[in-house]
């Protein structure tokens, strides 16, 4: 038997639409990235325009988005490497190390060329790990996942912990969790212009960026893949679970997880993040974005299993199958709108209000974008390159050609 890509009639809808929503809502969370400090990402008031208006804004992000849909996502891929390879024989590992071989030169390029928060180098390095688990039992990468997401999590409330022991009042830029206002303004001024500066800023970004997220975050996202896995393996991926039993997870998952965000998220704004407090809302967060990301994945489930909703699914799972480029195009349109010489320089104007009419509108047009392209081709222009380079083959694009 030879490897070859996976057909549309062999694809699981479910799994599609659930990686629309998934590659949709991670947008939520990436975009203040592009038109704010890094700091901010983290440290909310490391944005020099930081103010009450934002600080409800960031609370809305990171109770309903922050770190469930890059679960979500991270399960996925994890699902996606059994849909792949499965149990077949030594070439299809083949085809799915070349696979992440090349998903791996698309991230660099990505991180280094375009933005530093890309995710594609972990997901590269990390698949070509838990490919080699993908026969355990489910119980097994339930345990196992669930052990190096815990380790991840103690590792980072740990680390904010530490402020706690910190004597007197905590500057935030001697501690890294902000720039001085002159660096702020030298940094701002880089992207409005597109100077130099700025590819110099977003290098640096880019491999603290990835030196963090493979080291110290590594666990969370390979335990969750290897969640993925067990997901998959055992039916709730693919819409096989009973009806109750999914609104069972969903009402459990969203009545716990998303009231625990709240309070985290709550307590961050009534302190002014204070930096001695952070773990609190860290660690409500980490354990609540499990509990969201699984309820609203069983919700999605229950609309996968409902005939008469074909029509609400049909574009989120066009988005889904488009998840790749989708992913890499918010970039390129954030970018554009971000930096200065070849775009708008809107980099450091913009709160955080302001930027969730931009995500509606990116997913709209993404939602309607991914329907009208898939009438005619069978992958998404990204995914397409992807296909190509991994079998060394020029696919079929065209529907009439397939």
């Amino acid at each position: 038997m030879s490897a070859s890509p996976v057909t549309a009639e062999n694809r699981h809808q479910s799994l599609d639409v659930l990686r629309g929503i998934a590659v949709l809502g991670i947008l939520m969370v990436n975009i203040p990235t592009f038109f704010m400090l890094p700091e901010a990402y983290q440290y909310p008031p490391g944005d020099p325009g930081f103010d009450a208006a934002g600080a409800q804004a960031w609370l809305f992000v990171h109770v309903f988005f922050e770190m469930k849909f890059i679960t979500m996502f991270s399960a996925l891929f994890g699902a996606g490497i059994l849909l792949m390879v499965g149990y077949g024989p030594d070439s299809f590992t083949k085809v799915h190390y070349r696979r992440m071989l090349w998903l791996l030169a698309f991230g660099m390029i990505h991180a280094y060329a375009l933005w530093y928060g890309d995710i594609l180098v972990a997901y590269a390095l990390f698949g070509m790990i838990a490919v080699l688990f993908r026969k355990m039992s489910v119980g097994k990468l339930v345990f196992w996942g669930f052990f190096w997401i815990t380790l991840t999590g103690l590792l980072m409330v740990g680390l904010f912990a530490a402020f706690m022991m910190m004597p007197g009042d905590i500057d935030p830029a001697s501690v890294g969790m902000a720039q001085s206002p002159e660096a702020a303004a030298n940094i701002i001024a880089a992207y409005q212009e597109g100077s130099a500066g700025r590819w110099r800023h977003n290098a640096l970004s880019a491999v603290m960026a990835q030196l963090a997220g493979l080291s110290f975050f590594g666990g969370r996202v390979i335990g969750v893949m290897f969640l993925g896995m067990a997901l998959f393996k055992s039916g709730f991926l693919t819409a096989q679970w009973g009806v109750a039993k999914y609104a069972i997870c969903a009402v459990a998952g969203l009545a716990i997880g998303l009231p625990l965000a709240w309070y985290g998220g709550q307590h961050a704004v009534a302190v002014d993040f204070d930096l001695r407090s952070m773990w609190v809302h860290t660690a409500t967060n980490y354990l609540a974005s499990l509990l969201v990301a699984f309820g609203y994945a069983s919700v999605v489930m229950l609309i996968c299993k409902m005939p008469g909703l074909a029509l609400l699914r049909a574009p989120f799972a066009a988005a889904g199958r488009m998840a790749f480029t989708n992913y890499l195009t918010q970039t390129i349109t954030l970018v554009i709108l971000s930096t200065g010489t070849i775009g708008l320089g809107l980099y450091g104007t913009l709160g955080r209000e302001e930027l969730i009419p931009i995500v509606l509108a990116i997913w709209v047009v993404q939602l309607v974008v991914s329907m009208a392209w898939l009438q005619v081709f069978r992958f998404g222009p990204f995914e397409w390159l992807w296909r190509s380079l991994t079998y060394w083959k020029l696919q079929p694009i065209t529907r009439s050609k397939a």
